[in-house]
Protein backbone atom coordinates (compact mmCIF):
# COMPACT_ATOMS: atom_id res chain seq x y z
CA UNK A 1 0.00 0.00 0.00
CA UNK A 2 1.41 3.36 -1.00
CA UNK A 3 0.67 6.58 0.82
CA UNK A 4 -0.38 8.99 -1.90
CA UNK A 5 -0.76 12.71 -1.29
CA UNK A 6 -4.56 12.38 -1.36
CA UNK A 7 -4.54 9.56 1.21
CA UNK A 8 -2.16 11.51 3.47
CA UNK A 9 -4.42 14.56 3.30
CA UNK A 10 -7.46 12.42 4.07
CA UNK A 11 -5.53 10.88 6.99
CA UNK A 12 -4.69 14.37 8.33
CA UNK A 13 -8.33 15.46 7.99
CA UNK A 14 -9.76 12.38 9.69
CA UNK A 15 -7.13 12.53 12.44
CA UNK A 16 -7.90 16.19 13.17
CA UNK A 17 -11.62 15.32 13.35
CA UNK A 18 -10.80 12.94 16.19
CA UNK A 19 -11.41 9.58 14.53
CA UNK A 20 -9.57 6.60 15.95
CA UNK A 21 -6.84 4.80 14.02
CA UNK A 22 -9.19 1.85 13.45
CA UNK A 23 -11.91 4.12 12.03
CA UNK A 24 -9.41 5.87 9.76
CA UNK A 25 -8.06 2.52 8.53
CA UNK A 26 -11.61 1.40 7.71
CA UNK A 27 -12.31 4.59 5.75
CA UNK A 28 -9.02 4.51 3.85
CA UNK A 29 -9.38 0.81 3.02
CA UNK A 30 -6.49 -1.64 2.38
CA UNK A 31 -4.54 -0.22 5.31
CA UNK A 32 -4.19 -1.52 8.84
CA UNK A 33 -4.69 0.31 12.10
CA UNK A 34 -0.97 -0.02 12.86
CA UNK A 35 -0.08 1.49 9.47
CA UNK A 36 -2.26 4.49 10.32
CA UNK A 37 -0.62 4.85 13.74
CA UNK A 38 2.85 4.63 12.16
CA UNK A 39 2.04 7.24 9.53
CA UNK A 40 0.53 9.58 12.15
CA UNK A 41 3.68 9.20 14.20
CA UNK A 42 5.96 9.90 11.23
CA UNK A 43 3.87 12.93 10.26
CA UNK A 44 4.02 14.09 13.91
CA UNK A 45 0.28 14.68 14.10
CA UNK A 46 -0.08 15.05 17.84
CA UNK A 47 -2.92 17.54 18.22
CA UNK A 48 -6.36 16.00 17.97
CA UNK A 49 -9.73 17.58 17.57
CA UNK A 50 -12.66 16.50 19.69
CA UNK A 51 -15.02 13.88 18.37
CA UNK A 52 -18.50 15.28 17.84
CA UNK A 53 -20.23 11.89 17.98
CA UNK A 54 -18.85 10.79 21.33
CA UNK A 55 -20.68 11.96 24.44
CA UNK A 56 -18.57 13.28 27.30
CA UNK A 57 -17.77 10.68 29.93
CA UNK A 58 -19.52 11.11 33.22
CA UNK A 59 -18.17 10.17 36.61
CA UNK A 60 -19.53 6.97 38.10
CA UNK A 61 -20.10 8.40 41.56
CA UNK A 62 -19.90 11.84 43.04
CA UNK A 63 -16.87 12.51 45.22
CA UNK A 64 -17.68 12.52 48.95
CA UNK A 65 -17.43 15.80 50.84
CA UNK A 66 -14.29 16.61 52.77
CA UNK A 67 -11.72 15.78 50.10
CA UNK A 68 -11.53 12.03 50.81
CA UNK A 69 -11.56 9.35 48.19
CA UNK A 70 -12.28 5.69 48.98
CA UNK A 71 -10.71 2.97 46.90
CA UNK A 72 -11.61 -0.64 47.67
CA UNK A 73 -9.40 -3.53 46.67
CA UNK A 74 -9.59 -7.28 47.16
CA UNK A 75 -7.13 -7.42 50.03
CA UNK A 76 -7.28 -3.96 51.61
CA UNK A 77 -9.40 -0.86 51.81
CA UNK A 78 -7.37 2.28 51.30
CA UNK A 79 -8.56 5.79 52.02
CA UNK A 80 -6.56 8.61 50.58
CA UNK A 81 -6.96 12.09 51.98
CA UNK A 82 -5.62 14.91 49.87
CA UNK A 83 -4.86 18.38 51.15
CA UNK A 84 -4.34 20.31 47.93
CA UNK A 85 -5.02 20.21 44.22
CA UNK A 86 -2.39 18.96 41.81
CA UNK A 87 0.31 16.33 42.12
CA UNK A 88 -0.30 15.21 45.68
CA UNK A 89 1.31 11.77 45.63
CA UNK A 90 3.91 12.74 48.21
CA UNK A 91 1.39 14.63 50.34
CA UNK A 92 -1.22 11.87 50.62
CA UNK A 93 -2.05 10.26 53.96
CA UNK A 94 -2.96 6.57 53.79
CA UNK A 95 -5.01 4.63 56.30
CA UNK A 96 -5.02 0.89 55.64
CA UNK A 97 -7.75 -1.26 57.13
CA UNK A 98 -6.94 -4.96 56.89
CA UNK A 99 -9.59 -7.23 55.46
CA UNK A 100 -9.87 -10.86 56.57
CA UNK A 101 -8.71 -12.98 53.64
CA UNK A 102 -9.96 -16.32 54.91
CA UNK A 103 -12.15 -17.65 57.65
CA UNK A 104 -11.12 -21.04 58.93
CA UNK A 105 -13.87 -23.56 59.42
CA UNK A 106 -15.02 -23.80 62.99
CA UNK A 107 -14.34 -27.53 63.25
CA UNK A 108 -10.66 -27.11 62.32
CA UNK A 109 -8.22 -26.54 65.16
CA UNK A 110 -5.18 -24.39 64.44
CA UNK A 111 -2.23 -26.76 64.87
CA UNK A 112 0.90 -25.95 66.81
CA UNK A 113 3.78 -25.86 64.39
CA UNK A 114 6.51 -28.50 64.80
CA UNK A 115 8.97 -25.98 63.27
CA UNK A 116 10.80 -28.45 61.01
CA UNK A 117 13.71 -27.50 58.77
CA UNK A 118 13.75 -28.30 55.05
CA UNK A 119 15.88 -31.42 55.46
CA UNK A 120 13.48 -32.79 58.09
CA UNK A 121 10.40 -32.73 55.80
CA UNK A 122 8.97 -35.94 54.38
CA UNK A 123 6.03 -36.92 52.17
CA UNK A 124 3.73 -36.96 55.20
CA UNK A 125 4.66 -33.59 56.78
CA UNK A 126 3.02 -30.22 56.17
CA UNK A 127 5.17 -27.95 54.02
CA UNK A 128 3.51 -24.66 55.04
CA UNK A 129 6.31 -22.06 55.48
CA UNK A 130 6.58 -20.11 58.74
CA UNK A 131 8.39 -16.77 58.71
CA UNK A 132 10.83 -15.17 56.32
CA UNK A 133 13.02 -17.59 54.31
CA UNK A 134 15.96 -15.17 54.61
CA UNK A 135 16.12 -15.42 58.41
CA UNK A 136 17.58 -18.18 60.54
CA UNK A 137 14.34 -18.94 62.39
CA UNK A 138 12.51 -19.92 59.15
CA UNK A 139 10.75 -23.28 59.42
CA UNK A 140 7.85 -25.35 58.12
CA UNK A 141 4.66 -26.44 59.91
CA UNK A 142 5.61 -30.12 59.93
CA UNK A 143 2.26 -31.55 61.10
CA UNK A 144 0.76 -34.66 59.51
CA UNK A 145 -0.71 -34.08 56.04
CA UNK A 146 -3.85 -35.34 54.43
CA UNK A 147 -3.53 -38.08 51.82
CA UNK A 148 -3.99 -35.70 48.89
CA UNK A 149 -1.76 -32.69 49.38
CA UNK A 150 1.34 -31.05 50.83
CA UNK A 151 -0.44 -29.32 53.74
CA UNK A 152 -2.13 -30.29 56.99
CA UNK A 153 -5.91 -29.93 57.30
CA UNK A 154 -5.77 -26.34 58.56
CA UNK A 155 -3.29 -25.07 55.99
CA UNK A 156 -5.16 -26.88 53.18
CA UNK A 157 -8.27 -24.87 54.03
CA UNK A 158 -6.20 -21.67 53.95
CA UNK A 159 -4.41 -22.49 50.68
CA UNK A 160 -7.24 -24.04 48.67
CA UNK A 161 -10.53 -22.15 48.59
CA UNK A 162 -13.66 -23.79 47.22
CA UNK A 163 -14.53 -22.65 43.67
CA UNK A 164 -17.93 -21.32 44.77
CA UNK A 165 -16.30 -19.01 47.34
CA UNK A 166 -13.83 -17.66 44.73
CA UNK A 167 -16.68 -16.88 42.35
CA UNK A 168 -18.52 -14.89 45.03
CA UNK A 169 -15.55 -12.58 45.46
Amino acid sequence: MNWTDERVELLRKLWSEGLSASQIAAQLGSVTRNAVIGKVHRLKLSSRGRTTTAAPRQKKAAAPAGGTKSVSRASTVTRMTTTSIGATALQAQFDVEPVVRYRPAEDVVVPISRRLQLVQLSERTCKWPNGDPLTEDFSFCGNDTAETGPYCTFHSKVAFQPAAERRRR
